[in-house]
């Protein structure tokens, strides 16, 4: 079983950027390919990013395309996504989630972070 940890959330105003960081405590993390998915109050948890288990192949949500950017540092067993040029709108929970196979699809994430919730202020 993963065990995700993510860190990097708070409050920042739009244009800010921020970086989240997610550790996982499996010795085989290149194993894995890695999601972040956000959850906004009164909404469904959707795609944000994926990477897959080389970090060569990368996909993104259109809303978060050009101004995000996921990689990961598989002898860190670690993942992150830099967001630029934050809205609003980018404000919710994110969370990381790992899985054998590349996949923008929530429901085929086996193992999932507790979350971190990132603010943006207008």
């Amino acid at each position: 079983q993963v065990q995700l940890v993510e860190s990097g959330g708070g409050l920042v105003q739009a244009g800010g950027s921020l970086r989240l960081s997610c550790a996982a405590s499996e010795g085989t993390f290149n194993r894995y390919a890695m999601g972040w998915f956000r959850q906004a109050p009164g909404k469904e948890r959707e795609f944000v990013a994926a990477i897959n288990r080389s970090g060569g192949v990368t996909s993104y949500a259109d809303s978060v395309k050009g101004r995000f950017t996921i990689s990961r540092e598989n002898a860190k067993k670690t993942v992150y996504l830099q967001m630029n040029s934050l809205k609003p709108e980018d404000t919710a929970v994110y969370y990381c989630a790992a899985n054998p196979i590349f996949s923008q699809n929530r429901y085929e994430y086996a193992y999932w972070g507790q979350g971190t919730q990132v603010t943006v202020s207008s």
